[in-house]
């Protein structure tokens, strides 16, 4: 059994602030707000990580979590606000070790179960704060998880954040394989799936301004949260034009129910990129799997961002450089916000593990307040109690 599903968990106990006087968190490309950390340790490799921010508030949040036994990747992209991310961060992933140990296994209904509870759990907390806060109910977030335990790789998703392998092909060619589907109404099969589940709505999507988008607002189909496009009880009225429907609802519109792949890792598997919608926007997943297999391990995340700020600059007929003069929010004009994390497989650290006592570093991007980025570290001592 998982180190991870015996262990007593603890408090986040200690914050590290990402800042440019620390050697090994540093803010990239004289860019400040470009944020990484070039090469981790996980359970059968390596990976890198990054974010830039686009928005005003940066609205995406993540988490790495490895073990000797196994390692955990959350990318949770917000969307109306923070606070659908923020609450996915923080429960997701101790959902998920909860519902593993009460099951003594992780598999792909363990997995679909602790989204479940994440979003009931959200949607709870909007519940309370409703009547003070309404416009939390516009609050969602898209789900990409992934999870290499016991050789196994699962992958689970909500919306548009995406997941790609990068494996060895004919003549030694790196393959980009996408390993999720995106919930985004900009595809014809999203859009007839909705048609389809929504026989008596007419207007279940619309072209706004040529983009497709669920009830003309929002372009992902399936996400945690938006609570005003699943509940009634979250209506929200006419002096919230933007997130106002004309009609009461009868069914949500939009889905928690993830979409989930597992596999046996292989040997020609290579690496694995996870990133938000906004990296996929500008670079395709063949190009991202060829920058990864073509460069140094190290600071992989941080060049995958720069190579799709350098295509956000070209079409605008700009250079990077002139981006990085622009201040949070207005450089949403040419760029969301995007996370990238990079798990390279090592193949060998695949066998053989035993199930001994270790410590978990859990690490994860945040932003605490308006311009600091922190990285949280959590160091817990696990037990086990392995029976096999």
């Amino acid at each position: 059994m998982c180190s991870w599903l015996s262990a007593c968990w603890r408090p986040l106990s200690r914050y590290v602030p990402m800042s440019k006087d620390e050697d090994d968190v540093i803010g990239g490309e004289d860019d400040p707000l470009l944020w990484f950390r070039d090469l981790e340790k996980h359970s059968c490799g390596e990976f890198s990580f990054a974010v830039v921010q686009g928005n005003k508030e940066c609205e995406d949040y993540s988490l790495v979590d490895t073990s000797s036994e196994g390692t955990f990747v959350g990318i949770y992209d917000g969307h109306g606000g923070i606070e659908a991310a923020k609450f996915v961060r923080d429960h997701l992933f101790v959902d998920l070790m909860k519902l593993a140990r009460e099951n003594g296994t992780i598999d792909e209904e363990v997995l679909k179960t602790a989204f479940a509870a994440t979003e009931d759990g959200f949607l709870s907390h909007v519940r309370r704060a409703f009547g003070i806060t309404p416009l939390i109910a516009k609050n969602g977030c898209c789900c990409l998880v992934g999870v290499i335990w016991k050789g196994t790789l699962y992958v689970a998703n909500l919306g548009d954040s995406r997941a790609v392998l990068g494996h060895k092909g004919i003549f030694n060619k790196i393959v980009a394989e996408q390993l999720t589907e995106d919930h985004n109404a900009s595809i014809e099969k999203v859009r007839k799936e909705l048609m389809l589940s929504h026989p008596d709505d007419s207007c279940i999507v619309a072209n706004v301004n040529g983009a497709w988008r669920v009830k003309g607002i929002i372009q992902v189909s399936r996400s945690i949260g938006d609570a005003y496009l699943k509940k009634p009880e979250f209506a929200l009225g006419p002096e919230y034009r933007k997130f106002h429907l004309k009609e009461p609802l009868r069914r949500p519109v939009l889905s928690a129910d993830p979409s989930i792949c597992s596999r046996k890792l292989q040997r020609r598997d290579r690496f694995l990129i996870f990133a938000s919608d906004g990296l996929w926007e500008l670079l395709s997943n063949q190009k991202a799997a060829e920058i990864v297999h073509n460069n140094p391990r190290e600071g992989i995340a941080r060049r995958l961002i720069v190579s799709a700020l350098d295509e956000a600059a070209t079409r605008r007929k700009l250079k990077y450089d002139d981006i990085k003069k622009y201040d949070k929010g207005d450089r949403r004009l040419i760029h969301d916000d995007i996370t990238v994390v990079v798990i390279f497989i090592d193949h060998e650290m695949l066998k053989g593990k035993q199930p001994v006592p270790e410590l978990s570093v859990r690490g994860l991007i945040d932003n605490h307040g308006p311009s600091e980025f922190n990285i949280v570290q959590e160091v817990a001592t696990m037990k086990t109690n392995f029976h096999k």
